[in-house]
């Protein structure tokens, strides 16, 4: 016989977000850092309701706007608009995007708060700050970090992700995650962690990132995270770098962190290069003219003629709410004449140094071919025209080819400069990968619009959480609340008429 008793919820703020959840209601995400929204999208798939976002990067907030409120104009226009966290308060933020009370507008907040310079502002003073009305003015070095945590004391959520580098796990001596959670315990949560890497969960992508997740206590549920549903060996270099990164975690206890699922070899092999872009249709990289890439219906193209589509890109196709209807409107590359012939004879795998040695190699045959010798100008002027000037031993992974039989290395924020760190493993097409690879490789579906030109699409795809990463983090979460929910005891005299 089960004698536990169920826990009894009897703050009426939160016994009215329960309540709420417990008639079936959808949990309402609040979506801060927010990006062109990549949390936003895993959160939805996971049967989320996204409410509202923060974002002060113009075409990243006009991004999130379109693809979750795009469907009513006076919403998207609501939604579109770049806000500051710093220059915004929760009740201001709610008022503009007619969110009602704020204690009661949302049950989970999630984003990626920059959070470098908390380490210098140490454990001690951290929680005298997070507990100051006003913590965001009483130490500007922790500003947006502290602003977020202003915003959770603010919306009291039910649940929230954070999502950050794992460098954040050694900066400056400090595991700044283990310090987050301390707060958040303080706040009234109970917080746990772990380093995740994307290829485990789907993504074409092998990308460690560092995932938080809390509940309120109140909830009873201890955070935990999703099992792998794919399993490889990671290269050495990611090796190196967790183990790295998970230094201080192992040297200092550690206590809220939770070793991710890796799976084993029972499990499929990740997402490859090949399955994840394999059916887009091929572009010729000398075809390209200089110029700005703008997105829309005239620069739409269908998809590769083929019989047979991975299950991957299926799913990118057939996305709901983000359908592709037969082709995409952004599969374009950059304008990169000088490269073409180093992409094309590069071997799958091949990094910076190995491109060097090949561009020099066809300029000393075509220096040849124009029987020109060191001393002549023209032959400086064809070396500055064939082969790349960075030094080979200074910028080792500069440039880096897609092998078509692996998940490829992790998309950064850089790729809205170049992409040079993704070149694409059909050299007969000699280029970098295009926007709409970009997308695929981060998990967005074909049918999720991103604004601006080229380069900003670039950044905000770069900058993005995964979203098939974001929906298993989602998911569990979500079961979690279920099951809380389903056991909890809420007294009809704490629920806030």
């Amino acid at each position: 016989m089960d004698t536990r008793v169920s826990p009894v919820v009897t703050d009426p703020l939160l016994a009215g977000k329960v309540r709420r959840l417990a008639d079936g209601g959808s949990p309402r995400v609040l979506d801060l850092f927010a990006g062109c929204g990549g949390i936003s999208l895993g959160f939805r798939k996971a049967g989320f309701e996204i409410s509202g976002a923060m974002e002060i990067d113009a075409l990243a907030a006009r991004s999130h706007a379109r693809n979750f409120h795009g469907t009513d104009s006076e919403q998207f226009e609501l939604h579109a608009n770049p806000r500051d966290i710093t220059a915004i308060e929760p009740d201001q933020l709610c008022e503009e995007l007619l969110l009602g009370n704020v204690a009661e507008a949302v049950d989970v907040i999630v984003g990626g708060p920059p959070c470098q310079a908390y380490a210098r502002v140490g454990r001690a003073k951290l929680r005298e700050v997070a507990e100051h009305p006003e913590a965001f003015k009483v130490d500007p070095r922790g500003n947006l970090y502290l602003r977020y945590i202003a915003y959770i004391r603010a919306f009291r959520p039910l649940a929230l992700l954070m999502e950050n580098v794992p460098d954040i796990l050694h900066f400056d001596h400090h595991n700044i995650v283990d310090e987050m959670v301390e707060t958040l315990e303080g706040l009234g949560y109970v917080a746990r962690y772990s380093l995740i890497n994307s290829a485990f969960h789907g993504v074409p992508q092998m990308r460690d990132r560092v995932f938080l997740v809390a509940f309120r206590k109140e909830l009873g549920i201890r955070p935990r995270f999703p099992k792998a549903t794919h399993h490889m060996k990671l290269p050495p270099g990611y090796a190196g770098t967790r183990a790295v990164a998970l230094r201080y975690v192992d040297l200092l206890g550690g206590a809220g962190y939770v070793q991710p699922d890796l799976g084993d070899e029972s499990l499929p092999f990740p997402v490859t290069a090949e399955q994840a872009i394999g059916d887009l249709p091929s572009i010729q990289g000398d075809s390209v003219r200089r110029g700005a890439r703008r997105w829309g219906p005239e620069m739409r193209v269908g998809y590769r003629d083929t019989n047979e589509i991975s299950a991957y890109a299926a799913m990118m196709r057939q996305w709901p709410g983000f359908e592709s209807n037969g082709g995409v409107e952004d599969h374009a590359i950059r304008y990169l004449p000088r490269d073409g012939n180093i992409f094309r004879a590069m071997p799958p795998g091949a990094e910076y140094p190995e491109a060097h040695r090949v561009a020099t190699r066809l300029f000393e045959k075509e220096a040849a071919k124009r029987s020109l010798t060191p001393r002549m100008k023209a032959w400086a002027e064809l070396e500055r025209g064939m082969v790349p000037p960075y030094d080979p031993s200074k910028f080792p992974n500069r440039w880096w080819k897609l092998r078509r039989d692996h998940p490829v290395r992790t998309l950064m924020a850089h790729i809205g400069k170049d992409t040079y760190s993704h070149i694409h493993h059909d050299g007969a097409q000699a280029r970098t990968i295009s926007v709409r690879e970009a997308a695929r490789l981060q998990s967005f579906p074909d049918g999720f619009r991103f604004e601006g030109t080229m380069n900003p699409s670039f950044r905000q795809i770069g900058n993005a959480v995964p979203p098939l990463m974001a929906a298993a983090i989602a998911e569990t979460m979500r079961e979690a609340l279920e099951k809380s929910v389903a056991c909890l005891t809420v007294p009809s005299s704490a629920v806030v008429a």
